[in-house]
């Protein structure tokens, strides 16, 4: 079965991205298929705990991805997770620029 791309809405602020899962919570979208990121790792994880979504991590990227994103700069390590969860090149660094002005992604990716 194949992945479906997932949507990615960009939100100026953390308390922007609360109230988007708030409202996909409504909409049906279940918690382990909603993610926050941020340009900042402890913000996304601040966010994370805060709506009750997810962190992309191991399971989104696989174990070697995770392991090798220690090793990367921040932005690489962006550009990676929004890969691993299907977006392309070219999206994962708009919305990476994106993060570095300043601004969160609140990402739904339903199978």
């Amino acid at each position: 079965m194949q992945q479906m791309k997932p949507s990615v809405q960009i939100v100026p602020t953390a308390m922007d991205a609360l109230h988007t899962v708030q409202e996909l919570n409504r909409r049906g979208y279940r918690q382990e298929n909603i993610f926050v990121l941020a340009h900042d790792s402890s913000q996304t994880k601040s966010l994370s705990e805060a709506a009750d979504a997810n962190e992309i991590g191991m399971k989104e990227e696989g174990m070697f991805n995770a392991m090798a994103n220690v090793f990367k700069s921040r932005g690489d390590e962006i550009r990676s997770k929004l890969t691993s969860i299907g977006l392309s090149d070219m999206e994962a660094e708009r919305y990476e620029e994106e993060l570095d002005r300043g601004r969160v992604l609140v990402i739904t990716n339903v199978h």
